[in-house]
């Protein structure tokens, strides 16, 4: 009975984990969509930095009360972090400037191949067919409700390369920082959330006006528009949260497929909320499919051999009496 308790604890906080990023993250963007949408604040880099300041001043609030324990995570370490999470960020905001919407969501859809790709060469990962062939299904599914028209530019290409691999390079980051340091999700934050805080807000209203040619500091902030800010500042320190404790217990590959499963919901929910224009045959169809394919995904990947990581050791006695407990087998 203890191992099956145990598998089914473990069960119930991830799928508490997952929960808590799926509230946190489709509510953000209900709450953005709002703010720059109906009231016109397009100021989404300055913005960025401000959620981390907030989340900042919530790890500090929680090492005071000693919910967070001291930990270590070298200076370069950080700036390499710091450096891949503001770049896509800033690729982002600008692939979406210089790309159609739908050459946008098929650049996001491309982060999860490049995570396969940097999973298989540094964390010696191997996927089964099934896992393959349910990732593929997710990424169609998505794309086939999702993607409208889909031009591309030199330049929009360059954003959404970069916006892309730095992306990818961010979130298989935070799961190699937090196995190497041994850092929790509330430590690596601390140290996280004060570096990209200050850099985001000394940078951001620069980028935002390139981008927008319009100046943060000369917006009208009227007492809705505040209301809102404050508000996204709010759902963000979950959603910064929740992204570090999804990625500590599952992989950046798992936290993308099952990321899309947001997409799905921002889309029921703006057809719901926003009116029905839009919602079509295709539309549903490609809902349909990414939503089996994220079931499917769910099932072969925590199969034996679904998805593991290849521990190369000397043979021997032992080792081969009990070699398929040296796999790392993750979901």
């Amino acid at each position: 009975m203890a191992p099956a308790s145990k598998a089914e604890r473990k069960a119930v906080l991830d799928a508490g984990a997952w929960m808590f990023n799926v509230v946190t993250s489709v509510g953000i963007i209900m709450v953005n969509k709002a703010l720059m949408a109906t009231h016109g604040f397009s100021f989404a880099t300055t913005l960025t930095g401000l959620h981390f300041a907030t989340t900042t001043l919530m790890t500090l609030v929680m090492k005071w009360l000693g919910h967070i324990q001291p930990s270590y995570l070298p200076l370069p370490e950080l700036v390499k972090f710091v450096f891949f999470a503001n770049l896509s960020i800033v690729g982002m905001n600008v692939s979406l400037m210089w790309n159609s919407v739908g050459f946008y969501q098929i650049a996001k859809l491309c982060i999860i191949p490049v995570l396969c790709i940097l999973e298989i060469l540094f964390d010696k990962v191997r996927y089964s067919r099934n896992t393959k062939l349910s990732i593929v299904l997710v990424l169609v599914g998505v794309a086939v409700c999702t993607v409208t028209d889909v031009s591309v530019n030199s330049k929009g290409l360059l954003a959404a390369v970069i916006a892309v691999w730095s992306t990818a390079l961010q979130q298989h980051y935070v799961h190699h920082l937090q196995k190497k340091y041994s850092l929790g999700s509330f430590n690596l934050l601390g140290h996280t959330a004060p570096a990209q805080a200050a850099s985001l807000l000394i940078l951001g209203p620069f980028v935002d006006f390139w981008l927008t040619n319009r100046r943060v500091d000369t917006f009208n902030y009227t007492t809705i528009v505040t209301f809102f800010i404050v508000l996204s500042c709010t759902i963000a320190v979950g959603t910064n949260l929740s992204q570090f404790i999804c990625i500590g217990r599952f992989t950046a590959v798992s936290f993308q497929v099952l990321g899309h499963m947001k997409t799905i919901l921002v889309l029921t929910l703006g057809f719901l909320l926003f009116g029905k224009e839009g919602l079509n045959f295709h539309v549903v169809l490609g809902m349909i499919l990414a939503v089996i394919g994220m079931i499917w995904y769910g099932n072969a990947s925590s199969k034996p051999g679904g998805k593991e990581r290849q521990v190369y050791s000397v043979p021997s006695e032992k080792t081969q009496k009990s070699s398929q407990s040296e796999l790392d087998q993750k979901v």
